[in-house]
């Protein structure tokens, strides 16, 4: 088996701990979306922003790796969990509500089976392969 930035599966995880993995996000979609509920705040704002991650394609458009680093920025946690923390240090509930989108966003593309980007291309992912890459495998 080679290397993921080559062309196959090496260091994405398969069987029952993929099988976690897209529980676990589905755990989080669920929280992220209940707290998000709890909390009071505009489900307009929530339709908006759900999908908003999704705009780091983009970054596609200069090649994969790029590509890689700019969804994977948007697609880890690190990010809305620093953005939750903020909000509970300061006085600026709007920065929880996105969090929590954010965080819901990331847990609903995991429990898909989106996963973290390689450089190989966009169906590389720690989840495995996915679209037209994991039809060649």
């Amino acid at each position: 088996m080679t290397d993921v930035e080559g062309s196959n599966e090496a260091g994405a995880v398969t069987g029952e701990v993929r099988a976690l993995l897209r529980i676990e996000g589905l755990a989080l979609f669920c929280a992220a979306t209940v707290f998000y509920g709890v909390s009071g705040a505009s489900w307009w704002l929530f339709a908006v922003l759900f999908l908003a991650p999704d705009l780091s394609f983009a970054a596609y458009l200069a090649g994969a790796r790029l590509g890689a680093i700019g969804y994977n920025a948007l697609h880890a946690t690190i990010g809305p969990l620093l953005l939750a923390l903020v909000s509970l240090a300061m006085p600026w509930p709007i920065a929880g509500s996105v969090a929590l989108i954010w965080l819901a966003h990331i847990g609903f593309d995991r429990a898909l089976g989106y996963g973290l980007k390689y450089n190989a291309g966009f169906g590389f992912t720690h989840l495995g392969r996915i679209g037209p890459s994991a039809k060649t495998s």
